[in-house]
């Protein structure tokens, strides 16, 4: 008599293909597609270019140095600060240039002393010359001592007005109308001229550029006064329209995947200039990226009468 499978048995094998069916099932069910929370810039030329850019100040921002390594003892602007050129940004230690001012102002009346006292002698001898009682060559003497007097006055009144102006140097001062847009010194921290980040970066913002970065191998598709479209990183529903500076002659490393000014890649690229007006309901700041549109249709040919 052939063996016949429990029913219990049957029903269970039934179950478990009907449970890895369901789990297949589900597994290979179409997942929704997530909503993309910024939708990208829509292109708004038929034929255009897309490029990145980095904005930057009026005339691009400006990196203030120092003259010379040292302390600094004040600092009299901060972050927004609006300046004209020539208001004083930081100084730097000038106590050692001041404690050689006084020593050298001693000096010059020294040496007028001596110019007023060799005058005196020139003047008897030029009385005593033409009363025939002094000779040719004691007047000859006492004008080439009255000469070299003079000079002496001279050089050390030059080296009085050196100091000065070597105090007044340690004062850095703004070189143009701008705003400050970063400041990384304070009181008490020592500054020199190799640092890597410089002390003030000043900028005019109430017009700003956009330094777009156009890949070499499309550089070619790119005309002169070329129209253009911006929209700032993160907001595509508004979108800025741009006006042509100027293409940079020089095609440069690409430094701005990341906005790190130190950054390298291999690409190259072509770094064009466009402008805008900040506008009064959004908020743009020096530095942010955009992603900009640049109309690459070809200009239309003129004809010309033989």
């Amino acid at each position: 008599m052939k063996n016949r499978l429990p029913a219990a048995t049957i029903l269970l094998a039934l179950l478990g293909f009907l449970f890895a069916g369901l789990i297949v099932a589900r597994v290979n069910a179409a997942k929704p597609t997530p909503t993309v929370p910024i939708p990208p810039p829509r292109k708004p030329f038929p034929t255009g270019i897309g490029a990145t850019g980095i904005i930057e100040s009026r005339h691009e921002n400006i990196r203030i140095g120092t003259p010379q390594p040292g302390l600094v003892t004040q600092v009299f602007v901060k972050v927004w600060d609006a300046v004209q050129p020539g208001t004083p940004l930081f100084a730097l230690d000038s106590s050692e240039l001041r404690a050689q001012l006084p020593a050298q102002q001693a000096e010059i009346r020294v040496r007028r002393a001596q110019l007023e006292d060799c005058t005196d002698r020139l003047r008897r001898m030029e009385r005593l010359d033409r009363a025939s009682v002094a000779t040719a060559q004691e007047v000859e003497n006492a004008r080439n001592e009255t000469a070299i007097a003079t000079a002496q006055l001279a050089a050390a009144e030059a080296r009085a007005d050196e100091i000065q102006l070597l105090i007044e140097r340690l004062t850095v001062r703004a070189p143009s109308a701008g705003t400050v847009l970063q400041l990384n010194t304070r009181a008490g921290e020592y500054l020199t001229p190799a640092a890597t980040d410089p002390p003030v970066i000043l900028g005019n913002i109430e017009e700003v550029q956009v330094r777009a970065d156009v890949d070499e191998q499309v550089a070619p598709r790119i005309r002169a006064g070329a129209r253009a479209v911006g929209f700032i990183k993160g907001d595509a529903s508004r979108s800025i329209p741009l006006e042509f500076v100027r293409i940079e002659p020089y095609v440069v490393p690409k430094r701005s995947l990341t906005g790190s000014g130190a950054e390298r890649v291999d690409t190259r690229v072509l770094q064009i200039i466009y402008r805008f007006p900040r506008p009064a309901d959004a908020q743009i700041y020096v530095g942010q990226q955009m992603d900009l549109f640049i109309d690459s249709a070809p200009t239309p040919a003129t004809s010309s009468t033989p």
